[in-house]
Formats: structure tokens, sequence, C-alpha cells
């Protein structure tokens, strides 16, 4: 890596110049905007800059009746998409069985609905439901600026053989210095479906430093339980269980796993934010004749990475 890239990577993981030279214009933007949060995304945003975690509902944070329709449009949407790659499906289930790889990184026991890399359409029920104001009044005033929508798409995670791999075992993501997925649960998910589990504290602004053992698996740093525990002890781990119609926000920047499915499938729609400073990889197709509406909120979350979130902006 070059001196200059080491010297960048450096300064994006500091919090003032990562806030006020790499996201100068969204911060202020966002600053002077004159936004207002609800009591529930008050709320939750403070349990996010406590814990790096919040757990919520669809109904406690959408309300109105046009917005609960909208989550209905995503599950019927669901469905039948389901139903058309039904056959696939029940293959990938069967492959995730019997699959005992450890160290490919592949995750047979994950199935994205929309594909590897979805294409980015405002007027689908996805993009709708994911830039429905409570969430990304959450995702902007959980940053304390403007974010930019970097995927969405809906999970089916299936029952495997051969333990805890890649995801499945403790890691932080790195796409950003924060890092806001939101999970929205379209099944029951129990403690045997792969619940989300957290170290709250472990965020970049939280409290919790300490790092525990790891390990390189196809050369991706992960941690085992028995590991983690020697540093923060499993009772004070969150595990994010809850009814279809839960909704979890989580910075994984902090030390999280999830979806090792011993029972039911797990289901969900997710859509992750970070500052347009991120340097990591866009996740979706975007179309050259992407259509951005005149809402700056939403306009900044549909740009194009990097566009506006730069120092020289």
């Amino acid at each position: 890596m070059s001196l200059r890239r080491r010297v960048s990577r450096a300064l994006r993981g500091r919090e003032l110049t990562w806030r006020y030279l790499f996201n100068r214009r969204p911060t202020l933007a966002y600053r002077f905007d004159g936004h207002r949060l609800g009591a529930e995304e008050r709320r939750v945003a403070a349990d996010l800059e406590r814990n790096g975690l919040a757990i919520s509902t669809v109904s406690a944070l959408l309300g109105s009746t046009a917005l609960t329709a909208l989550f209905d449009e995503l599950v019927a949407e669901v469905r039948s998409a389901e139903d058309l790659r039904r056959d696939e499906i029940l293959r990938a289930r069967e492959a995730a069985k019997s699959d005992v790889a450890q160290t490919t990184g592949e995750k047979k026991f994950l199935l994205e609905l929309l594909g590897l890399h979805p294409v980015l359409d405002p007027d689908s029920v996805f993009a709708r439901f994911a830039l429905a104001r409570p969430f990304l009044d959450v995702a902007n005033a959980y940053f304390g600026m403007y974010t930019q929508l970097r995927h969405y798409n809906v999970w089916r995670n299936f029952p495997s053989s051969g333990g805890a791999r890649t995801s499945q075992l403790w890691h932080r993501d790195r796409e950003d210095r924060q890092i806001l997925k939101c999970f929205v649960y379209l099944s029951d998910v129990e403690a045997d479906s792969g619940p989300l589990t957290y170290v709250p504290g472990s965020h970049a602004a939280g409290p919790r430093r300490a790092e525990p053992e790891s390990f390189l698996e196809a050369g991706v740093r992960r941690t085992n339980d028995e590991q983690m525990a020697k540093v923060y002890p499993p009772d004070t781990w969150i595990r994010a269980l809850g009814k279809a119609g839960t909704v979890v926000f989580a910075d994984t920047r902090g030390f999280h796993k999830g979806g090792l499915v011993e029972g039911r499938d797990r289901v969900m729609f997710l859509s992750m934010f970070t500052s347009g400073a991120s340097q990591s990889d866009e996740l979706f197709q975007r179309p050259r004749d992407l259509r951005v509406p005149a809402d700056p909120a939403v306009a900044f979350a549909l740009g194009r990475p990097g566009s506006a979130g730069t120092a020289s902006s």
C-alpha cells in the first residue's frame, strides 16, 4: 500500500478528519437542514449511539397507514419473488445441508433473493422501503450527516452443516468508520434461527476497545465464541430475537455474528448506509439514467458514492 493510501486510511479512521475533511459537505448540510425526529426515532438513535445496536418494530417506527402499507407491499413482493424461485430455493437449501467446507469463504447457507448486485431502482418497493423516512432519518441522525444507501437485498439463511464459518463467526465490517445496517425480519427469528448477536459498545463511538484473539479464514480475520468470551462474557452479548416485523439497526463496525441457523430459516430485508466518503465498492448495478428526487436527504442517499462526500466537494 502506498504512503498516500496509508495516510488517507489513517485520516478516515479519525472522527474529526472523517467528518469534517472527507464528509464536510453532508455533515454541514445535515446540520443546517432543520430535521426533526419522532420519539421512536430519537430512542433508536440514542440506543445506537450508546450500544451500536437498537431494536424496534415496523409498527413503532413507521406508524402511519401509508408506511405500514409499504411494509405489506414489501412482504407481498418477497413472497412473489420466492414463489418464482421456489426450485432454486429448494436446491440452495439442500446444498447448505451438505456443505461442510470451512475455508472457502463461500456462504452456501445464504441466498440473496435479489442477486449479488441488485439493480438500484428508486421506484421498486425495495428502494422505497429502504429509504422510508424513519429509516433514513435514523441513519442520518446516527451519523450526524446525510448518508448514502449502499445496498439492499432480501436474505434467506438455511440450516447448514460443518459448524460456524464466515459471517457466522465474530467479525467487524470495514466499509467505513460507521456502518449502519437495518435488518427487517420477514420471519420470526428465534434462538435456533441464527439471530444477529452483538457486543454492545464495541462500535467506534463505544467504550469497549479490547480486541479478542482471532484467526484468518480465507484471508478474513474471524473470532470464535470461546475467544470472544475471554474478552466479553456471553452474558454481555445481545441476541436480536424477534417476531416478523422486528427492526434491528446495527453499526457493524462493532463485533457481531449471525446466520448460524439450526432450526427454521431466517428471512429478512437488509439495507446498508455509509458516509459518502466510504471507499468500499458499491453493491448495486447503477443505471445510467437514475432518477434522483428533489428531497435532499433521499437525493444524497441515492447519489453515486464518493461524488458528494469528499474533501474537494
